[in-house]
């Protein structure tokens, strides 16, 4: 039973590796190198947003809405807009 489960995992990995790979092929298609760049900054900053944003990018070249690569002004403004609103609290002393 052991050896099925790890065959199991085994093509589970490969499966995300070939995902990852495909992920990584699309972006570089469909970004510049500064807007890869600052992706990339965003992902050690915080990283569910950088998967956020790559999961809408690669979902509009699939749908078609992409024909020229993103730019880093781009990208910044895409950013901005899936980035959540922080409340700001005034507190009074």
């Amino acid at each position: 039973m052991d050896g099925m489960n790890a065959m199991g995992q085994a093509k589970a990995r490969e499966q995300m590796r070939q995902m990852e790979e495909m992920k990584r092929r699309v972006l570089m298609e469909i970004l510049t190198k500064e807007a890869r760049e600052r992706l990339a900054n965003v992902r050690i900053g915080n990283p569910s947003l950088a998967e956020q944003v790559e999961i809408y990018l690669i979902s509009a070249y699939q749908q078609g809405q992409i024909v020229n690569p993103i730019s880093e002004q781009k990208l910044r403004e895409l950013l901005i807009a899936l980035t959540p609103k922080r409340e700001t609290k005034i507190r009074r002393r």
